[in-house]
């Protein structure tokens, strides 16, 4: 088993990967003591899948489960199914001496630990991540919230969960699409932190679709190592952590447009192309660097383009509601090269239109 550690002092907690491991959180959570009891919260497709093994090691060490569950989709992460929620909760009887375990992908992860972050003004989580987008992205580092029709994430909290883990076994379940919405965040950490695994990316492509278990390991093992070691860093992303927004601002915008038919990882694949084609205009990225970030996103499968039916103008005006846009002014992550990338609101407007439009 593969264990790190995001060191945030009292609030420190460990990330734990190893194949069918999901059959063994029950033991592990008693033996932390987080909780008396857990109420799983998982949207109705992945609790067909998941809910069982994990209920039933729960119930093998007495931690006495529960199971809520939620319509699959982003059109679920909203403050009414935090509300429907929070009642279900609340007739359970459920008090800040229980927990909650988030069994999904992103949406499940970030409702969870919002719906933890507000009931009773906070109580325990845990994250036990399905998809391949959850398992190296967002079911480390805290970040929890729900959409607006406005945006994206536009509602939310900082809350850390109390522990993470991740059983790659899970990703055999997952459509082919599903595994490649994670992959878009697999290659930003290699485009924003790390040219070694970059380059490792792109000779392991075979392995990864394949889902070779040492390579999948690894792979979730680097991103979780990174992200681990920026949130340490920049907890509530006032300077280091917004690099993980690499792809998110274009990203989002496209996202929302698409009233979120257009999954988060596609969404943030355009993006980090659009933002690598900002760099390029701005001379701060070589156009050869930012041929072999687009390349390596094709390769995956994954779409590079804003689709044709977007208006530019509906996109800039989702730019404008977006979380990292400060006084008007849209803030860009921008690569100067693969490893390495800077934080910037100097982008201009004719910039941003010949990205939108090209």
């Amino acid at each position: 088993m593969k264990q790190l550690q995001v060191g945030l002092g009292d609030r420190s907690y460990p990330i734990l990967i190893d194949h069918g491991l999901m059959a063994d959180i029950g033991p592990q959570l008693k033996e932390r003591g987080i909780a008396k009891r857990f109420v799983v919260v998982a949207d109705d497709s992945v609790a067909a899948l998941h809910s069982q093994p994990l209920i039933a090691s729960l119930t093998q060490v007495g931690l006495n489960p529960e199971l809520l569950t939620f319509p699959a989709g982003e059109a679920s992460k909203n403050l009414a199914t935090i509300a429907g929620l929070a009642s279900r909760l609340a007739r359970l009887g459920v008090d800040r001496k229980d927990g909650l375990i988030a069994l999904g992908g992103g949406v499940t992860g970030d409702l969870t630990g919002f719906l933890a972050a507000s009931y009773m003004r906070g109580i325990p989580f845990v994250q036990v991540p399905t998809t391949l987008l959850a398992q190296v992205d967002s079911s480390v580092g805290g970040k929890t919230g729900v959409d607006l029709p406005e945006g994206k994430n536009l509602v939310g909290a900082f809350y850390q969960p109390r522990a993470v883990y991740i059983d790659p076994l899970a990703l055999r379940s997952l459509p082919a699409a599903e595994l490649l919405n994670g992959i878009a965040e697999v290659i930003k950490y290699g485009v924003i932190r790390d040219p070694g695994f970059f380059a490792w990316l792109e000779g392991k492509r075979p392995a990864i679709l394949a889902l070779e278990r040492e390579t999948i390991e690894r792979m979730i093992e680097i991103c979780c190592a990174i992200k681990a070691e920026v949130v340490a860093d920049d907890e509530r992303e006032s300077g280091l952590r917004r690099i993980l927004n690499f792809g998110h601002t274009i990203g989002h915008a496209v996202e929302a447009d698409s009233r979120y038919r257009l999954a988060h990882g596609s969404a943030v694949a355009i993006g980090m192309v659009a933002a690598s084609q900002l760099a390029v205009a701005k001379g701060m990225l070589a156009p050869a660097e930012a041929s072999r970030i687009t390349t390596l996103i094709r390769a995956f499968g994954l779409p590079t383009a804003i689709p044709a039916t977007a208006e530019p103008a509906d996109l800039k005006a989702y730019l404008r509601t977006d979380k990292k846009t400060v006084d008007g002014r849209p803030f860009f992550v921008l690569p100067t090269a693969i490893g390495q990338v800077e934080i910037t609101d100097q982008v201009s407007e004719k910039q941003i239109d010949q990205v939108l439009t090209s």
